[in-house]
């Protein structure tokens, strides 16, 4: 017999929260020396309200909810809130170990500043629709934005305050699009990247970045770290994010067939969020100043084709989804210009100098994701 309405609803939800609980041990348990180094200290995230900020926000107010007051980890969160406040942040907001202040990283810091011991700097536009739409605003936050960060950082040390971790997000695309002798692509590979075409504000922007990081790195010997993050998915990146993921989900609870932008070729590695903020602040605490790690899986290396049929099925067994796929060009005219054919990391280095070790598998992480987008199906515009 069919459950109601009501009572599906109750069901996916407990289900949903259930995903949360079970994530946010799972990352506290991978990283419970890394976060007894935050103990007591100040972190500054910014960027905190997008995807990544879901999870990196929520591990370490889990982690403080299990020690006593005085080993808490104090986190403030920098973002220019242009959406909003998401609900799942509001939420928190009474937690007198985080604070929310609104600022465009793209302008001068606030002042006062706190003496943070560890910043994270994630406040980019990552999606590939809204970075080609605010190209300019994209290279504001990845150079700019961060320069102003080093800055501080530099100062810190002077007064002598310094900081004690300082990661900065770039991204796999630095690499473009991998000649095949390059895949699994390892830190070493140079990018085969056009610094002019519809996704260089991205690419472009991440390379100088890291150029950045490095220099005040060894300059002024900062701790600074960089992470490349490869397809990461999961509870916290919204429904209208545009990515291929978040598009399959929004198809499957509006009842309908998933359309696909491509002919299904072009591969991909995906590393759920749980694996990948556990390598985040391995990178922080761990990481070797002025070095670049990559983080991501390098199994299974999958098509587009073959993850919209396992998508499909997944979501069949949970939800009694009746749709299928079809093909349908994107009515953005550059969707497909310069984006790679095959993406999929060499973790070696994560592995050996973090103990970088991701364990969830992508049929878990899917059904993960898709549970969450159950109860997650409307968010505004990304």
């Amino acid at each position: 017999m069919e459950m109601s309405g009501d009572k599906q609803s109750k069901t996916d939800l407990v289900m949903a929260q259930d995903v949360i609980h079970e994530d946010l041990d799972y990352i506290n348990n991978h990283l419970t020396e890394e976060f007894a180094c935050l103990a007591g200290k100040k972190i500054l995230i910014t960027g905190g309200a997008g995807f990544l900020g879901y999870y990196l926000i929520q591990s370490l107010l889990h982690w403080n909810s299990n020690v006593k007051t005085s080993r808490q980890i104090d986190v403030t969160i920098y973002d220019n809130y242009i959406r909003g406040i998401p609900k799942w942040l509001s939420a928190l907001e009474a937690n007198p170990a985080l604070h929310l202040v609104r600022h465009d990283i793209t302008t001068p810091l606030p002042e006062p500043m706190p003496s943070f011991s560890f910043i994270i700097h994630a406040a980019s536009i990552a999606s590939p629709t809204y970075y080609r739409k605010y190209p300019i605003e994209t290279m504001d936050a990845n150079v700019n934005g961060l320069r102003l960060l080093l800055d501080y950082a530099r100062r810190q040390k002077i007064q002598g305050r310094a900081v004690e971790g300082f990661l900065y997000y770039s991204t796999s695309e630095i690499y473009g699009d991998p000649t095949p002798d390059a895949i699994p692509t390892p830190e070493t590979y140079r990018g085969n990247v056009s610094c002019t075409g519809p996704r260089a504000c991205y690419d472009e922007s991440k390379r100088y970045g890291e150029a950045l990081c490095v220099n005040f790195a060894q300059q002024y010997g900062l701790p600074v770290k960089v992470a490349r993050p490869f397809n990461n998915y999961g509870p916290g990146l919204k429904i209208t994010d545009k990515r291929v993921l978040p598009d399959f989900a929004r198809d499957i609870f509006a009842g309908r067939d998933i359309t696909m932008h491509s002919d299904g070729s072009p591969t991909r590695t995906f590393c759920y969020i749980t694996d990948a903020v556990v390598g985040y602040y391995k990178i922080l605490v761990r990481g070797k100043p002025g070095e670049a790690y990559n983080i991501g899986v390098e199994k299974p290396e999958i098509s587009m084709a073959e993850l919209v049929e396992k998508v499909i099925a997944i979501a069949r067994e949970l939800f009694g989804y009746q749709g299928k796929v079809r093909y349908l060009a994107s009515a953005e005219a550059d969707y497909l210009v310069d984006n790679p054919n095959r993406r999929c990391p060499l973790i070696t280095k994560a592995r050996r100098e973090l103990g970088y070790d991701p364990g969830t598998s992508l049929d878990e992480g899917l059904r993960k994701s898709l549970i969450w987008y159950s109860q997650n199906r409307e968010a505004e515009e990304a």
